[in-house]
């Protein structure tokens, strides 16, 4: 304007303006005097002002109604000139701004006046618009005249005033706007009294306006009013107006001056007018239109959020906003619907009943448009046969307004198919873009507001105090104000843009569009969920899902979880209809993929489209962009992958990604390549789409996993009671899930291995083998994982990433339990120096494992253990090392595989020996441990509670490995029992020595002990069942053919062993306690070993005994002190040293005492020496010795096959070990005890054997050899007699009791003893030939004849040394021998062995050698009165024997044999007859008998007549004679009583001599010719040389001592002999000339009598 204000303009205006009145006076000079009267003043007055006044325009301004007041007259004149002229004047006038309010007026009505006369209409115009433009003066019903006046002008029949017109209006419309707007900015600062409006009367006060916003109020109301076809209340005279021209007006009103409106409600009315022109009544050109005024209003999303904040958000106010929503839902809607009256899409339904279901789909096919891709499809919307293009119509974001602009036109134009619906379809994206982009654009504001300091944000005219309290309450409501509007603006659209979206997506058929309408739904899911808006989130998410999935999917997921304002699928739009319609069945897509659904019985096939996979990418980019607001909703978007992935046949790979993979069973999934190539995207899509989840904060990742989990309950459900492929989708995910989010596992560990916990315990295999895969998977990942702080700090971690594999052992699945121990393994190969507390977990797991759950598993868990004991034994705890022996112990009782079983013990050795090795490093750390651990329990006030607890705790840990290794030792299986012992006492014996003193008291009674007693037990209940093989074609040996033989291994191992122990560590045991009873009770399991009906156990079990007494003395520690034995005894050690096998180990010991005295400070033994000292514990040995030597050798009662007879070995064995044990207990040995050694003495040599063994055992018959029992048996009694007779005096009492003994068993060479009831058969006949090695063993009596001859010679041997003792003479022992001795004289040839009787005799000489002077010393104490007699007829007995000679016996023989029997007669003749003074005489006579018997009798009957001569035993005759005569006529005889037996003695045999001869001499003369009977011949032969014989005995003697009478009978016999000269037989002929020979002896000349000694 400063133009218009310059001294040069104002002059220049003021020169003009008179010139104009000049002008104009001139013109009207001559028809309109008035005017020009009216002109001529105005000059004056023009330069009156100018002349007067300083302020020149401002006095034209208040003079004008004056100064304008002629050239209104003129155009009253309505000449064209003039008026021109006039309005032009007029025009300079308002353009400099000399206008007055009433003078605008009086031009006004001036206008008014041509307009109605049709004048200058152009020029009218032109005057108006510059009235209005230049200034502001005019106001109310001026300004309405004035619109009116333009309004008026556009409704001429001149297209050029109408265009004109029409322009001018819409001038005129924007400067009554934009008066308003400048009149605000004038105003702004003055705060007003707001004035209470009475709310929603037609009419509104307005007076509270200001006279500008007055104006615009009044002006757009009337645009409403009669674009609604209702009269103006203020555009007074209007005569026509058009719709569209209102619409177009009201338009750009709200294009131009939004913010106008949000003082401003009118519009309310305006906008729902709008509304109403899109109803399917309204004209094609109409609702086109209204659509595109709609799109204006859609892209400016702060205007929407005006309408919303204005109305939809007033109490009382149409809901706008929603209304436009939703009435281009409806629209959309009703261009599908093809109007046909009455369907219940036209039909208005008033009362908003909202459950009238759409039409049901028909399916209808209009065949796949471009499969081929031949044809080139347009993009258009087809539905249920309508088929709507779409057209391309506008940049994104802006509005295009087509027929806006045509509204000038008269006749409405043709729109094209499609248009109405494209701008539709481009307002509902553009309305969804605006207005997401708007609130997120808030939202991050507000959320970068509320971080960043509250002072920045401060006015600094507050104290700081006030200033931050009021700033963040401020920025508080204005955020709840802000987050009020947006909910209020998502609450009001979304269920309209979702019926509208769902039906567009529905029926597009353009990649584009639909491309568009997925985002858009995305982009509103997204803000819902950013708005915490769940059910309008879940819809938007549900309506993509089900665009996924092919039609009519039966997914429950989608068709539960909607929320209930869905339930209806239809929503109500202001008592409209819009059905939620359901996706068509008639696809006009290209289908792209045909699979199974994932279902528990899959009904055929179903197919999807590509529509399908951009839905499916959508909702992966949902999933990946938005993640973190889904919450619930995961639910939705996973259950839809999941079943995407099944249909297009994606497995999950390692790690949990999915690949294309192909369909186990049914129809095989079919794939076109357009997917194929897809498939990898979507694979890897999914995969980073769960990557993504490591930047979801806490809340939204435990939603993800919480929607996994409950789809894998879903997959798990469906997958029971089939073994089909089930769906892995979940477990796949759950898994990525869990890898990617290792930095802050702890807070999804527990749901998620929680879950697949329960997936690992499924049925069917597929599926719980991938439960297993994720669990290990994720545990072997959180372990290796670099965790911070890491593992080895954070032990609870640790503890809780490991725990699921614990959790595991409680699955029965063996292919779950297979994953378990595999996973353990890789564990223990990569993180197994760095478990640390995780140990017993790992540990057991490996324990977990049963017996009953396969061999692969077993040995799986076993490969982990030897991993563990070969690797890791120096990196754990050492608390855990209980547990590995625990565990390999468990393993040893595994009887699935017995390498395993045994491979364990082999484990346990070598635990034992790392024990060892590192000793002290385990019991410091132990011991630390233990101290922390007392600690706690005191605090708790609890008792420690642990194994062998008194023990310290490296003690304890050996116990237990010792405890372990026992129960392995009573295994079922005989190779694990013998390992095992082997072991046990093989790590007693090399590692006991670690052990505190104290323990010893432990290991002896609770394991060894303790072993024993079950070991004892199962042996004495095996089985004697044959087995017949070992497992496959394994043949057993006899020996060990049942479990019985079996357990004996086991028997002897262990008792073995403990003797061992016993023996080598007795410096150990002895000083504790209760030692003497420990060796009771050893004792007693060596008598019961040694009693058992088992010939292997028993003989070891005399093995141990004898280890115990050291007899047999292991070569042990080098410092052993030495100990003389007490008496040198040469013991014949039979049995070798026992030795285990033991493993072969070198064991390296260093055992000397003082070590040993060290290591126990507590308590000192005063001397460590191996021997036993306390002589009880002797004395429980010998009752043990003689309980087993009694019941072992007692006869069996009854006598069957299967009767038990104890070997020749074991009681070899048993009678060894006497001498030993003797020599410790000999003080106290007594006489009872020697009488019980006797019994088991001879009872043990009584025992016989079995058939079966006797060709090892005896010697051939002929062989005088003794058996080692025999031996043994003697060596005893040498023991005890050697003891004896270098013992003190009372001990020699025994002697008689030895000799008893001896005696005993000499008898045995004539009677063999008797064992029991037992029948035995003779050696010789026994049948042990090969055939019959399978009969039943037949018990042979052994050849006695070698011992009892042995017992014979020492009894000779004994009895020369001890002849002298009291005990002995007092005993009668010499009787015994004799009449021992007897009894093979006796028997003489009939002796089962001739050496018996020879032996006998020579030992009767030399014990009568040695025993008749003794006898004879005590021949007045009467001991040896009853021997006399035995003597007497033990001689006789020999002498004259019953038995006859065998027949085969030689003469060289029978010589021998007959110089044997001189020798007695020598031996009376030189020790007894003698002594007769001495000797009882009833002896002598019966010797004197004897002799006399033997000088006759002696003749056998049996030899022929050839040998007569030399059998006739002349030799012995000869001798008895002699003797006799020699002690008839001895001059020793000292009572006249002996002297007449003699002589007596020799009549009697002169006197037979004679009558055998008279009778011989008779029968001779009788026989005649015949010869007499040989033995009567003989008899005379007999007779004859004794005849001889007995004067040349005669002769012999001394004269002096031959009584004369003996000589009278002897020449008696003389002519009896003549008489026999006539016999006829030459023998006896011989032998008379033999006998009458010695009689020239007697020829003497006769000599005068003597009488009484004078001749």
């Amino acid at each position: 304007m400063s133009g218009t204000n310059s001294p040069e303009a104002v002059k220049k205006l003021l020169e003009n303006m008179q010139s104009d009145l000049r002008a104009l006076s001139l013109e009207c000079k001559k028809k309109f005097p008035p005017v020009k009267e009216a002109a001529e003043s105005g000059i004056i007055k023009v330069k009156t002002i100018a002349a007067r006044s300083t302020e020149i325009l401002t006095a034209l301004k208040e003079n004008s109604s004056e100064v304008v007041q002629p050239f209104l007259m003129g155009c009253g004149t309505k000449e064209p000139k003039i008026t021109q002229l006039c309005l032009a004047a007029i025009q300079r006038l308002m353009s400099h701004e000399v206008v007055s309010e009433t003078a605008a007026g009086n031009i006004i009505n001036m206008l008014w006046q041509l307009m109605e006369n049709s004048l200058e209409e152009l020029k009218l115009l032109q005057t108006v618009l510059v009235l209005l433009t230049t200034n502001t003066v005019v106001h109310d019903e001026a300004l309405s005249k004035a619109i009116v006046l333009c309004f008026r002008l556009h409704f001429t029949k001149d297209n050029i005033t109408n265009n004109t017109a029409a322009a001018t209006v819409r001038q005129v419309v924007t400067v009554v706007f934009e008066r308003m707007v400048a009149e605000d900015e004038r105003h702004k600062d003055v705060v007003e009294q707001p004035v209470l409006v009475q709310g929603n009367s037609n009419r509104r006060s307005v007076s509270t306006l200001k006279p500008c916003a007055k104006d615009a109020y009044m002006l757009f109301q009337d645009l409403c009013q009669l674009v609604n076809a209702d009269a103006p209340y203020w555009l007074v005279g209007m005569t026509e107006m058009t719709r569209t021209f209102g619409l177009e007006l009201l338009e750009s009103v709200l294009n131009d001056f939004p913010q106008v409106f949000l003082q401003v409600t009118e519009c309310e009315i305006f906008l729902s007018l709008l509304v109403k022109f899109l109803d399917a009544d309204k004209p094609q050109w109409l609702r086109a239109v209204a659509v595109e005024s709609i799109h204006r209003l859609c892209v400016q999303p702060q205007l929407l959020r005006s309408f919303c904040q204005s109305y939809d958000m007033k109490q009382h106010s149409t809901k706008v906003f929603r209304d436009i929503v939703n009435a281009l839902g409806s629209f959309i809607q009703s261009l599908f619907l093809v109007p046909t009256a009455g369907t219940a899409s036209t039909a208005t339904n008033q009362a908003g009943n909202n459950n009238s279901g759409g039409p049901a789909s028909a399916p209808t096919n209009s065949g796949m448009l471009g499969m081929g891709g031949a044809v080139t499809v347009l993009p258009a919307f087809e539905y249920r046969g309508t088929w709507i293009p779409i057209l391309t119509i506008t940049v994104q974001g802006s509005a295009k307004a087509t027929y806006l602009e045509m509204l000038d036109k008269v006749e409405p134009p043709t729109i094209p198919e499609g248009y109405a619906m494209s701008v539709a379809f481009h307002c509902l994206l553009d309305l969804v873009r605006g207005i997401t982009a708007m609130i997120e654009g808030e939202l991050g504001q507000a959320e970068t507001e509320s971080q960043t300091t509250p002072e920045t944000a401060s006015s600094p005219a507050l104290s700081s105090e006030q200033q931050d309290f009021q700033s963040v309450s401020d920025q508080m409501d204005k955020e709840t104000v802000s987050r009020a509007v947006w909910e209020e603006m998502v609450n009001a659209c979304w269920c309209g843009l979702l019926a509208a979206l769902s039906l567009l997506l529905d029926a597009s058929t353009d990649e584009a569009a639909t491309e568009n309408i997925l985002k858009a739904e995305l982009t509103m899911a997204a803000l819902c969920g950013r708005l915490g808006l769940v059910t309008s989130r879940d819809a938007f998410i549900t309506a993509i899902c089900k665009g996924s999935l092919p039609p009519h999917y039966a997914l429950t997921v989608l068709n539960t979880t909607t929320a209930a304002t869905l339930s209806s699928k239809s929503y109500s739009i202001q008592g409209q209809n819009v059905q939620m319609i359901s996706p068509s069945s008639e696809s006009h897509q290209q289908v792209v993929a045909v699979g199974q659904p994932l279902a528990v019985q899959p009904q055929g096939t179903v197919m999807l489209t590509s529509k399908n996979i951009q839905c499916m990418r959508t909702l992966l980019n949902l999933a990946h962009c938005h993640g973190a607001v889904l919450g619930t909703s995961w639910q939705l978007v996973l259950a839809t992958l999941q079943h995407l992935v099944w249909i297009l046949g994606l497995k999950p790979g390692s790690g949990g990604a999915l690949k294309p993979g192909r369909a186990v069973e049914g129809p095989s999934t079919v794939l076109t390549t357009a997917v194929m190539t897809d498939l990898p995207v979507i694979s890897n899509i999914l995969s980073r789409l769960f990557e993504s989840s490591q930047y979801l904060d806490d809340v939204s990742l435990h939603h993800l996993i919480n929607a996994l989990c409950s789809l894998s309950l879903e997959a798990m459900d469906m997958a029971y009671g089939n073994n089909k492929e089930p769906s892995l989708f979940a477990v796949a995910k759950l898994l990525e899930t869990g890898l990617v989010n290792m930095h802050r596992i702890e807070i999804l560990w527990r749901p998620l291995t929680g879950h697949l916990l329960e997936v690992c315990q499924h049925p069917n295999s597929r599926m719980r083998e991938w439960g297993a895969e994720a669990l290990t998977s994720l545990i072997k990942a959180g372990l290796t994982f670099n965790h911070d702080p890491p593992l080895s700090q954070n032990q609870r971690l640790q503890l809780l990433l490991l725990n699921p594999l614990k959790e595991l052992s409680s699955i029965i699945h063996p292919d779950i339990r297979l994953k378990q121990l595999e996973c353990v393994l890789q564990i223990l190969q990569s993180q197994g120096d760095s478990l640390g507390p995780g140990w017993p977990l790992v540990l057991g797991v490996m324990g977990a494992i049963r017996n009953d759950q396969g061999e692969s598993l077993i040995r799986t868990a076993f490969q982990c253990l030897q991993l563990v004991v070969t690797d890791f034994l120096p990196t754990m705890p050492c608390t855990c090392l209980q547990i590995v022996v625990d565990v390999a112990g468990s393993f040893g009782l595994h009887n699935q595989e017995l390498n395993i079983s045994l491979t364990s013990i082999g484990l346990l050795w070598n635990i034992s020996d790392y024990f060892f090795q590192r000793g002290e490093i385990i019991e410091k750390e132990l011991n630390r441990e233990e101290a922390a651990q007392q600690k706690q329990a005191e605090e708790k006030g609890v008792v420690l509670n642990r194994p062998f607890h008194p023990a310290p705790p490296f003690d304890c840990l050996w116990l237990c490995l010792y405890a372990k290794l026992g129960e392995l030792c009573v295994d079922p299986r005989p190779a694990v029992r013998k390992s095992a012992g082997q072991t046990l006492f093989s790590t007693i014996g090399a590692h006991g020595t670690l052990l505190q003193h104290s323990t010893w008291h432990t290991v002896i009674w609770k394991v060894l002990f303790h072993l024993l007693d079950r070991v004892r037990e199962a042996s004495t209940t095996a089985d004697k069942e044959k087995i017949e093989s070992g497992g496959g074609n394994i043949l057993i040996h006899h020996s060990r053919d049942t479990a019985e033989k079996q357990w004996a291994e086991t028997w002897v191992l262990t008792l073995a062993g403990v003797a061992r122990i016993f023996n080598t560590r007795r410096y150990l045991l002895q000083p504790l306690g209760d030692f003497p009873k420990a060796w009771d009770v050893l004792l007693d399991h060596i008598q019961s070993a040694a009693l058992s009906k088992n010939n292997e156990v028993s003989l070891a079990a005399l093995k141990s005994f004898q280890e115990i007494l050291q007899i047999v003395s292991p070569m042990r520690d080098s410092d052993k002190p030495e100990t003389p034995p007490a008496v040198n005894v040469p013991v014949p050690v039979l049995i070798g040293p026992i030795s285990t096998p033991g493993l072969s180990r070198p064991f390296m010991r260093t055992d000397s005492i003082g070590e040993r005295l060290a290591r126990y400070p507590g308590s000192e033994p005063a001397i460590v020496t191996d021997e036993i000292e306390d002589l009880n514990l002797w004395w429980a040995a010998w009752n043990t010795w003689y309980r087993i030597g009694s019941e072992s050798t007692q006869p069996p009662l009854t006598c069957d096959k299967l009767t038990f007879i104890p070997s020749q070995p074991f009681l070899t064995a048993l009678i060894q070990i006497f001498p030993a044990l003797y020599q410790h207990i000999k003080t106290g040995f007594s006489m009872d005890d020697l009488q019980k050694l006797g019994i088991i003495l001879h009872s043990a040599v009584s025992v016989p054997i079995s058939s079966d063994a006797s060709p090892f055992i005896l010697p051939s018959y002929t062989e005088a050899v003794l058996t080692s029992l025999q031996e043994a048996v003697l060596t005893a009694l040498d023991v005890l007699q050697k003891a004896i007779c270098i013992g003190p005096e009372n001990m020699q009492i025994m002697y008689p009791a030895i000799f008893d003994q001896l005696l005993a068993f000499v008898e045995f060479s004539c009677k063999p003893p008797q064992y029991g009831q037992l029948e035995t058969k003779h050696i010789a006949n026994a049948k042990y030939n090969q055939i019959q090695l399978f009969a039943p063993a037949e018990w042979v009596a052994l050849n006695y004849v070698p011992f009892a001859e042995r017992s014979l010679e020492v009894v000779v041997d004994l009895y020369q040394k001890t002849a002298c003792h009291k005990a002995v003479v007092n005993e009668k022992v010499l009787q015994n021998v004799i009449k021992t001795l007897r009894i093979p004289l006796s028997l003489k040839y009939a002796c089962p062995s001739e050496t018996t009787w020879k032996l006998a005799v020579s030992s009767l000489l030399k014990v009568l050698s040695i025993g008749l002077p003794v006898a004879r010393q005590h021949a007045s104490s009467g001991k040896f009165d009853s021997m006399w007699p035995e003597l007497a007829n033990t001689f006789e007995d020999f002498l004259f024997a019953k038995s006859i000679p065998p027949d085969n016996l030689s003469i060289q023989e029978f010589q021998r044999n007959e110089s044997i029997d001189v020798e007695v007669v020598q031996l009376i003749s030189t020790e007894i007859l003698p002594y007769a003074n001495f000797i009882p005489k009833d002896f002598v006579g019966q010797i004197m008998t004897m002799l006399n018997k033997g000088s006759i009798h002696s003749q056998s009957s049996s030899f022929t007549e050839a040998e007569i001569d030399i059998r006739m035993r002349e030799e012995f005759s000869k001798m008895c004679f002699e003797t006799l005569l020699q002690f008839s006529f001895s001059n020793k005889v000292t009572t006249p009583q002996e002297g007449y037996i003699s002589r007596m003695a020799l009549s009697v045999l002169l006197k037979r001599s004679q009558d055998v001869l008279h009778r011989y001499i008779e029968d001779e003369r009788l026989s005649g010719k015949c010869p007499l009977p040989r033995q009567q011949v003989t008899e005379i032969i007999f007779v004859l040389k004794a005849v001889s014989t007995l004067i040349d005995s005669l002769k012999k003697t001394q004269p002096e001592n031959v009584d004369g009478n003996t000589w009278a009978q002897v020449i008696a016999l003389y002519p009896t002999l003549v008489e026999c000269i006539t016999c006829s037989s030459p023998e006896i002929c011989s032998a008379l000339k033999e006998a009458l020979v010695p009689f020239k002896d007697f020829m003497h000349p006769p000599a005068s009598k003597v009488q009484n000694g004078e001749s």
